[in-house]
């Protein structure tokens, strides 16, 4: 299938799952089993696409790379076995390493509360002509840290700046930094991994019952599932409060991984093919160079038999 085909199925494969405006955002409105246009006898198929998916954002991050004046910003969020790991794993598998950046975050440590909440993140932005990828991210600062409060009472802000507007505050800073990032080549795509609580406590068991997955479980991991209405109130009002044209967020169906990794390759194919990449242009003086060059190759060498 042709590049152009493959971009135009990806734009209108992400449409019903892309927020650009979160005012009338639900969570409810997107089922985590979701599967679109495929069913789950199409799996092949969806192998298939993904395949297709993943060879074409090769070919389009080479160009990123060669181009190198823009940068794309991947952020992931999900609670607990949604699939983030597994999305990036398979998505990029294709991409060359040296033109991506992957950072996860976890709980911050004390050089990271010594600073402002953003830090630790924006020091990790990638270069130009490369792709980033944050698994989790400071979206974590509107959302475990707002289901466990205390979380926020270490983070040693001065009290008078910790009021009933913080949530909102910090939603204004996101905006605002995502918006200078875009003015500034930063191409941002965000990804929700919205999986249901029926999905996660089967691959929590699977987890606990296969001895190869039991390093992925941790006892925190059910302790959370005690704040998932909680959980799923913060990610619709992060949602709804972050959601913009420049730094959209794509809330994707989770409960079946196949599906997911589908979306997820396709809205980064779209967000590529909207840059109208291309290959830097050879000056004439170096096109010249070309010409010498390749003279001197195809005469003969000391070195050649």
């Amino acid at each position: 299938m042709k590049r152009k085909e493959i971009i135009e199925r990806a734009q209108k494969f992400i449409k019903p799952y892309c927020v650009t405006e979160g005012k009338k955002f639900r969570l409810k409105d997107i089922d985590p089993d979701d599967t679109g246009p495929v069913t789950s006898d199409d799996k092949p198929r969806a192998k298939e696409l993904l395949a297709e998916g993943v060879e074409t954002l090769a070919e389009l991050q080479d160009v990123l790379y060669a181009q190198d004046q823009w940068s794309i910003l991947l952020i992931f969020q999900a609670l607990d076995a949604a699939g983030k790991d597994g999305a990036i794993k398979h998505v990029m598998s294709g991409v060359n390493p040296q033109g991506c950046q992957v950072f996860s975050f976890k709980s911050p440590s004390a050089q990271d509360l010594k600073h402002d909440y953003l830090w630790r993140c924006l020091k990790c932005l990638p270069e130009r002509g490369r792709i980033g990828i944050f698994n989790r991210s400071y979206y974590e600062e509107t959302l475990v840290v707002r289901v466990h409060s205390e979380l926020l009472a270490k983070q040693k802000i001065p009290p008078q700046l910790v009021n009933k507007n913080v949530w909102d505050e910090r939603f204004e800073d996101i905006r605002n930094v995502e918006r200078y990032l875009s003015r500034n080549g930063v191409v941002i795509r965000k990804f929700f991994l919205h999986v249901s609580g029926r999905e996660q406590k089967k691959r929590f068991l699977d987890r606990i019952h296969n001895p190869a997955k039991n390093w992925k479980f941790s006892s925190a991991d059910s302790r959370e599932r005690g704040f998932w209405k909680d959980y799923m109130e913060a990610y619709e009002d992060m949602i709804r409060n972050t959601a913009t044209e420049y730094a959209p967020w794509y809330v994707v169906p989770a409960d079946n991984k196949w599906f997911t990794r589908v979306v997820v390759a396709a809205a980064v194919i779209e967000a590529l093919a909207s840059l109208d990449l291309a290959y830097p242009e050879v000056s004439e003086a170096q096109r010249k160079e070309l010409a010498i060059a390749e003279k001197a190759l195809l005469g003969k060498t000391a070195t050649e038999v």
